[in-house]
């Protein structure tokens, strides 16, 4: 495969005074060949043609040497093109000049943005979802994004896409199994991952990708509902299994008080019957109505 190889332009400065040299000799060329005419009317001959072929080629020379110039900026690149030939890149910023021959691309080195927009796919599971990502790219060889593609830009969004969908049905929206990573939960890994599949999938058109990074990651909104209650019925059971070892460690330092320092007596009937009480009163989600015994609890 082929690369890029960096030439070095002639400096613009330096052409400039050797093309104001070529007009400046192209009108030297045209005064003599006036003084020339001037001489040959006074004296009925032929004036001297030579120097007006002479000054029109090198009028015409300076002009053809104009079109050599052109500028670069900090992080761009002109893409040198003779005759359908690659000749090469110039990456230098500044003022410069080549053959005019040459066809001169240009092609912009700085980082650039591509928001993806939200795709609705189907993750590992089979759940329909929507996810969309953000990708910082550059342009690191200028002769593979010329030549090796066909508009490397939409080539870049189109694998964009294309690593998103497939990242997307290689891994579950959430809930996946022991160690699993997951869209939801693995986020840094995930975007690793995404990363450096778009570096693979963009290689070939001389793109380097700094940064991906997923933006939106949802249900689609016809199971959005469903797994919401889902979640939340999670949620109430997980805070339940808290309420209730909670509960559990409390019912067994207050029994343990009790007993070690002797305040009451309790067999396995009233310890059974305290240890309902303090669950019902420490698990319930209202307030407890106390009620008061007058007797005991064997009659």
């Amino acid at each position: 495969m082929n690369r890029e190889r960096q030439v070095h332009a002639l400096n613009g400065w330096v052409m400039l005074v050797v093309t104001l040299a070529v007009f400046l000799f192209a009108g030297y060329l045209m005064r003599e060949f006036v003084y020339s005419a001037i001489a040959a009317d006074r004296t009925h001959q032929i004036p001297n043609l030579y120097l007006l072929l002479s000054a029109v080629l090198v009028f015409v020379l300076a002009c053809f040497l104009c079109n050599g110039f052109f500028t670069l900026q900090p992080n761009e690149g002109r893409v040198l093109i003779l005759f359908g030939a690659y000749h090469g890149s110039v990456r230098q910023a500044g003022w410069h000049w080549t053959n005019p021959l040459n066809t001169k691309k240009r092609i912009s080195l700085r980082a650039k943005n591509l928001n993806g927009d939200k795709l609705k796919v189907n993750d590992k599971r089979g759940n329909p979802i929507e996810i969309a990502a953000v990708v910082v790219w550059r342009v690191q060889d200028t002769f593979q994004a010329s030549f090796d593609v066909e508009k490397y830009e939409e080539y870049v969004r189109i694998q964009s896409e294309s690593a998103v969908r497939h990242l997307a049905n290689c891994y579950a929206y959430d809930h996946g199994e022991a160690n699993e990573i997951t869209l939801r939960s693995g986020v840094d890994e995930i975007c690793a991952a995404l990363q450096k599949e778009l570096q693979e999938r963009v290689a070939k058109a001389g793109v380097q990708i700094d940064e991906a990074r997923l933006t939106h990651l949802a249900y689609a909104p016809e199971i959005a509902g469903v797994m919401l209650r889902r979640q939340q019925a999670e949620a109430i059971i997980a805070a339940r299994q808290m309420i209730v070892h909670g509960a559990v460690s409390m019912v067994q330092m207050a029994l343990k008080d009790l007993t070690e320092n002797k305040i009451v007596d309790l067999d396995e009937e009233r310890k059974a019957t305290m240890v309902s009480n303090l669950l019902v009163v420490l698990c319930g989600d209202r307030d407890a109505q106390p009620v008061i015994n007058a007797g005991t609890l064997y009659t």
